[in-house]
């Protein structure tokens, strides 16, 4: 049975640890890409892994690269290219050079792997993997952002942590935005078909939501150089799980939505089903007064990064 080919653009702390957790669940060969100016970095993080497959027991081709001739015809293509914000340096000032960075990425996708399915990872989030839908011309089905899978893990985790439970038992689910106007949904929170409203006080349950809306940024600031990268990369290798072996897993995403949810042609966090062809379907669900406020603040929130991006590419274009 031919293996997926599965090739991670941008070899980072995100991207190898994604092309570890992918090589160590045997999901498929690996081809993991950084730009001209790494040199040797990426195949010195590929031959690593390849000496780490007898211990971990795993059968892979790892390979690294800076040439995109290499990652032909992909099944699934995962992007982490991007730059973290600097000292100094506005949100505008990231979203405009990351916006850059995305579209030469997406350019170099469009001609090297038409037919596969793309997972954006890159921040901020919403905006890049709307640009990917922009450049790549894909149908919106085949590319999908990373952003709700790891927020409703945060959730998860949060909630089994606070009730002393496997988090096994802890099921979650988010909308909107990835960021400080996520939405997560109490209402579908539970704790083995508990919901968890019975189990945690609304005051304290206020508390988890707030403390996974900032998820990120804690990590940040207890790091103090560098953001989080071993949840990122596994949310991101369940995308590609759920992709490559078909599992049609219903997680949340950032799906391309119109109709749904009364969007009007943006990528917004939403829980679709995910399968061989990307998102196979979009769940809509009954949200309550508060809930449904508070992802149209979060779809309005994204909507303004968007439009900002098109200015500052347009700018850029025009200078």
């Amino acid at each position: 049975m031919k293996r997926a080919k599965i090739s991670v653009i941008g070899a980072g702390n995100v991207g190898a640890t994604t092309a570890q957790w992918c090589a160590a669940a045997e999901l498929g060969d690996i081809v993991l890409l950084d730009i001209p100016q790494t040199e040797g970095m990426p195949k010195g993080k590929a031959l690593d892994l390849m000496q780490a497959a007898p211990i971990v027991g795993f059968d892979a081709d790892i390979r690294g690269t800076t040439n995109y001739d290499d990652t032909r015809d992909s099944d699934v293509v995962v992007i982490t290219a991007g730059i973290a914000r600097k000292p100094g340096m506005s949100r505008d000032d990231l979203l405009a050079t990351n916006a850059r960075i995305v579209t030469a990425v997406a350019e170099q996708v469009r001609l090297s792997s038409p037919q596969a399915a793309v997972i954006v990872v890159s921040n901020p989030l919403d905006a890049m993997v709307q640009r990917v839908y922009q450049v790549t011309g894909f149908a919106p089905h085949r590319v999908v952002g990373q952003a709700g899978a790891l927020d409703s893990a945060r959730f998860r985790a949060f909630v089994a942590m606070e009730l002393g439970v496997s988090v096994q038992d802890v099921t979650a689910m988010l909308l909107g935005g990835h960021g400080d106007t996520m939405v997560p949904l109490a209402s579908c929170c539970a704790v083995g078909g508990i919901p968890v409203t019975e189990l945690v006080g609304a005051e304290r349950l206020e508390q988890i939501v707030a403390r996974t809306r900032n998820g990120g940024a804690e990590i940040v600031g207890l790091l103090k150089m560098g953001s989080a990268y071993y949840a990122p990369a596994a949310a991101t290798a369940q995308m590609v799980e759920a992709i490559v072996r078909d599992k049609k897993r219903l997680i949340s995403c950032a799906a391309y939505c119109d109709k749904e949810y009364g969007v009007g042609g943006y990528y917004v966090g939403v829980p679709v089903i995910l399968g061989s062809r990307g998102v196979e379907k979009i769940v809509e669900l009954r949200l309550t007064e508060g809930e449904r406020a508070a992802f149209q603040k979060s779809v309005a929130a994204v909507k303004a990064l968007v439009e900002t991006m098109v200015r500052l590419l347009g700018n850029a274009a025009s200078a």
